[in-house]
């Protein structure tokens, strides 16, 4: 499972969330984070592992932090081998956490089952997805953060999203993306 989305979309805080009940579930979870790399030093926070701290300590679960180091698509150049050696050591569910800055994080999609963009439902101009990148690339589209005085505005980010969608060419003859 690929998932991307805007920094503060909750990303982290979603997969350490899915990912306890995935191992309460009695699945092994392994999750490939791609932190950015800075342009400067090159270096990387590699962060996303302190916020996912309860998931960090299940023995049923493996979290690996990895800086892009200047590769584009929000991936690392050696995600997909990441992938394949997490399989082989028997985790039988990866979910791998992109950079998601804008537009063009979108590499992962041909590296997974499922690529799910990940929204917060006040982000702005919420049709911005919609520019041929990003949004034609995801199987579902999650909004996240519907709650409290944020469910109005992620119902209606919800139906732009479910309408856009509509006008899209569908990458599946199986499969029509949810919102």
């Amino acid at each position: 499972l690929g998932l991307s989305g805007p920094p503060g979309a909750g990303k982290s805080t979603f997969i350490e969330c899915f990912g306890k009940m995935l191992t309460e579930r009695k699945h092994r979870v392994s999750v490939l984070a791609v932190d950015p790399s800075s342009s400067t030093s090159g270096g990387s926070l590699l962060g996303d592992k302190t916020r996912m701290t309860e998931l960090s300590r299940d023995m049923n679960a493996y979290i690996r932090p990895s800086p892009t180091s200047g590769t584009l698509g929000g991936v690392t150049r050696t995600t997909n081998e990441a992938i394949l050696l997490c399989e082989g050591a028997g985790y039988n569910v990866v979910l791998v956490e992109t950079v998601g800055v804008g537009q063009s994080e979108f590499a992962v999609a041909d590296m997974v089952d499922m690529f799910v963009l990940l929204l917060p439902p006040a982000g702005g101009d919420e049709l911005q997805g919609i520019k041929r990148g990003i949004i034609e690339m995801a199987d579902l589209v999650a909004i996240n953060k519907a709650d409290g005085d944020l469910v109005v505005p992620a119902r209606r980010i919800q139906a732009e999203y479910l309408s856009a969608l509509k006008l899209l060419r569908r990458r599946s003859k199986v499969w029509r993306p949810k919102v």
